[in-house]
């Protein structure tokens, strides 16, 4: 591949740029495994192999549909950072997720992310994720991204950072006894009904700030939507997700996230939601988000 051309006149050869971005990833992304197999001017190929953490039920071994967001939001960061030159830090400013079926449990997930139009100060990129042929998706997402968002560069030379371990402690009379994934990430209900998850090294994205991963936060507001949809409602089926919606406001800094979630509209088989997250000031959320669940009136394998 040949240089990639920028508006400030510097450029990175396209190798070292790829070599980088497999080198120097989110520390979530590294400590899940996720890898880039492939790269060109703007487009990405990268694999997720499977972990039984990332179970979101462990009776159906079905895979949380927060690890499909994080992935699909680092695979989108990927294809962004191979359009540009690596010189500029990247922020999600917005991610839309639709859930076409279940990621099967015991299968890699692999995910095709596409940058198709850069300006100035965004940039604008679609994204599948699959398991067997990307004909067959998991989910699809399109996303913006912020260019020159800190000044901050993950892929310029520093110091090393560890890989935390992804682990899920047990907890047999939580909410979240059967969800892995949830506990991996330390969540819990506090008294008032909020769900809180503690600040920790595995849930890194950009290490040099720190800042909390963009698409673990989207994890974060879709399981509080399930856990606080099916609470209200009163349903022991989680209800089951088919699109979601994540405006980011704020970095979300090193410290410990909380949220919250309204029923905006139910119907006798969708239900309308909308969910915040803040930190310190609920009056100043780092990120909100809209979306739709199916209801299910019994167990079933999705």
């Amino acid at each position: 591949m040949s240089e990639i051309s920028t508006y400030d006149g510097q450029s990175l050869p396209f190798e070292q740029l790829a070599k980088a971005i497999a080198e120097r990833r989110s520390t979530y992304g590294r400590a899940s495994g996720l890898r880039i197999d492939r790269a060109e001017r703007g487009e990405a190929w990268s694999s997720l192999p499977y972990q039984s953490v990332f179970a979101g039920d462990t009776e159906s071994g079905v895979i949380h549909g927060g690890v499909v967001t994080a992935m699909l939001d680092e695979s989108c960061g990927m294809a962004v950072q191979l359009a540009l030159d690596g010189s500029r830090a990247i922020a999600t400013l917005d991610l839309r997720i639709d859930y076409q079926k279940p990621a099967k449990p015991g299968l890699d997930i692999k995910a095709h992310s596409i940058c198709y139009h850069v300006t100035r100060s965004i940039a604008f990129v679609r994204a599948t994720a699959y398991q067997e042929t990307e004909q067959d998706p998991v989910a699809t997402a399109a996303a913006c991204f912020m260019i020159g968002a800190n000044r901050t560069n993950m892929l310029q030379n520093r110091e090393a950072y560890g890989v935390p371990a992804l682990d899920a402690p047990e907890d047999e009379a939580g909410p979240f006894a059967k969800s892995p994934f949830a506990r991996c990430l330390g969540m819990h209900l506090t008294e008032d009904g909020v769900l809180h998850m503690p600040f920790s090294p595995k849930i890194i994205g950009n290490p040099v700030l720190p800042a909390i991963h963009g698409g673990i936060t989207g994890a974060f507001l879709e399981t509080t939507a399930i856990v606080g949809v099916a609470r209200e409602l009163g349903i022991a089926t989680p209800p089951k997700p088919i699109g979601l919606t994540i405006n980011y406001l704020r970095s979300g800094r090193a410290l410990d996230s909380f949220a919250n979630v309204s029923i905006v509209k139910q119907g006798l088989r969708i239900v309308a939601f909308q969910a915040q997250a803040w930190q310190d000031d609920p009056a100043k959320p780092i990120a909100t988000a809209f979306g739709h669940f199916k209801l299910r009136r019994v167990a079933d394998k999705d």
